[in-house]
């Protein structure tokens, strides 16, 4: 008899693991997630700095991020496969966002928003590259350039609403971190659209390189930010300031 109630004992605490396991998987799949967000900034980042540094005669300072993935720009075919990555990683971010969002609604917009960026990035900026100065002053523009011009308008767009959206998820110190946020991307990038009519007549475009990056790095930033703020509420014990929003 006691044998068999070991047997039994045993048999139900098994049992018991088995429905714990998938409930820590769970976790661990969504930490994974949020840890893209992270992983995506830091490899758009770092491929800018490798691309503007294998491109000979490229001015960091002075010409645009499209300029490394322009038709015909040397480092094109290293921007469009890392690119592709950057993507699929931003688009696994808004996954966790959303598996993060608790009863939060506004975070569901956000994993909305990121995943839309995402998902641009790879039905859409591989196939409307802009052309190089040279080709553009000497009327060689096509509807390529166009459409590239218009997916940087809605990535603003889905940065800026998902910065919005996202601003009340935590305390104050982050309302105030994206309400900054939002004020330099629109700033930086109404500096960078300035410069749009000169770069398309190969004209001198000084400091348009370092206004873009302010604009796009900045809200890249916010999503790794964010991101690592919903892992810290993850890991933080229930009930306590950090805790799952």
């Amino acid at each position: 008899m006691s044998g068999g109630c070991a047997i039994s004992i045993n048999a139900q605490l098994s049992a018991v693991g088995n429905l714990r396991a998938p409930g820590i998987s769970k976790v661990g799949r969504t930490k994974a997630l949020l840890g893209c967000g992270v992983a995506a900034t830091l490899l758009y980042v770092g491929t800018d700095l490798l691309a503007a540094s294998l491109y000979d005669g490229y001015s960091y300072t002075d010409q645009t991020i499209s300029e490394l993935s322009a038709v015909g720009a040397p480092t094109r075919s290293l921007w469009i496969p890392l690119g592709v990555v950057y993507s699929v990683l931003t688009v696994a971010c808004g996954f966790g966002i959303w598996a993060s969002a608790g009863r939060k609604r506004a975070l569901r917009f956000v994993a909305v928003f990121v995943s839309g960026i995402g998902i641009l990035g790879l039905v859409a900026w591989p196939f409307a590259p802009m052309h190089q100065r040279e080709v553009l002053a000497a009327g060689g523009g096509t509807l390529s350039d166009t459409v590239h011009l218009m997916l940087g308008a809605a990535d603003t767009f889905l940065f800026v609403l998902s910065i919005a959206c996202g601003a009340t998820a935590f305390g104050k110190r982050f309302r105030l971190y994206s309400i900054a946020t939002i004020f330099f991307v629109l700033a930086f990038g109404a500096l960078t659209g300035m410069d749009a009519p000169r770069v398309a007549d190969n004209e001198r475009t000084p400091w348009v390189g370092i206004t873009e990056r302010i604009a796009v790095f900045g809200s890249m930033l916010w999503i790794a930010v964010l991101a690592i703020a919903l892992l810290r509420a993850r890991d933080a014990p229930p009930g306590t300031s950090g805790g799952q929003p």
